[in-house]
């Protein structure tokens, strides 16, 4: 299995912060933010992995993580020439990447303490498919994607920030998919933001019934506001001293 970090965007929401860099390189207490997706990759027993970024960051990733031996992975590059692309987008960079693998894909805004290696594991013993990892909100969960399963995990629906949510399922930035993903891609129609939406992609897979579910334990997406970034500093904080992260 291939590993595809996005590190993309404008980040516009944390600006003047991301004027001068990514907002994935910003600190999350001890460490640049894209460390956690790299460790995630690492434990789950990924060793090639993807980083796409814009044009006028990606040489701070390359200055940042090299080769990416301090990770024990192998790291190439790739640049979303349009940041407003959406995430599908991103994805299909890593096409020729990918080759015949299968793909984990994780947003590197996210940080998580759940080991992927068991999943991956399952994963590449499935002929076809795809994985969606999702947290329980205890808040209004209609700001995320929203995910709804049946009994047995199957996936029955993904919807994009509903004004009803059908669960308190969010969609975390954490996919498993087959190879067939690239041509998915390939036929999805931009939405009216005019991004190529990865809850289309899942839907794609939902659709066929292929789709699975897997919970998280514990996630915060960092990267959506200043309030989050700051949340996502003080939670690392507490966990690290507790001994619960590195």
């Amino acid at each position: 299995m291939k590993g595809i970090i996005l590190a993309g965007g404008l980040a516009t929401r944390l600006r003047p912060l991301t004027w001068v860099t990514n907002k994935h390189l910003l600190p999350i207490y001890n460490k640049p933010m894209i460390f956690s997706p790299l460790e995630a990759m690492a434990r789950a027993g990924i060793h090639d992995v993807l980083i796409t970024s814009s044009a006028d960051h990606a040489g701070h990733f390359v200055n940042l993580l090299k080769s990416g031996d301090d990770f024990g992975l192998r790291i190439e590059y790739a640049v979303q020439e349009n940041p407003k692309g959406g995430i599908a987008e991103a994805i299909s960079l890593g096409e020729e990447f990918v080759k015949e693998d299968k793909l984990l894909v994780i947003l590197g805004d996210n940080i998580f303490t759940y080991n992927l290696h068991q999943s991956v594991d399952a994963f590449n013993k499935r002929e076809k498919g795809a994985v969606v990892f999702g947290v329980k909100m205890e808040m209004d969960s209609k700001q995320y994607g929203v995910i709804e399963v049946d009994q047995d995990k199957n996936v029955i629906s993904i919807e994009e920030k509903p004004e009803q949510p059908k669960s308190n399922i969010a969609q975390a930035g954490i996919y498993m998919y087959d190879k067939r993903v690239f041509s998915f891609i390939k036929n999805l129609i931009p939405s009216k933001r005019g991004e190529l939406e990865v809850t289309d992609l899942n839907n794609a897979y939902v659709k066929e019934g292929t789709m699975r579910c897997e919970m998280l334990d514990w996630w915060v997406d960092a990267g959506t506001s200043f309030d989050e970034l700051l949340r996502a500093n003080n939670l690392v904080s507490e966990k690290v001293k507790k001994g619960d992260l590195l």
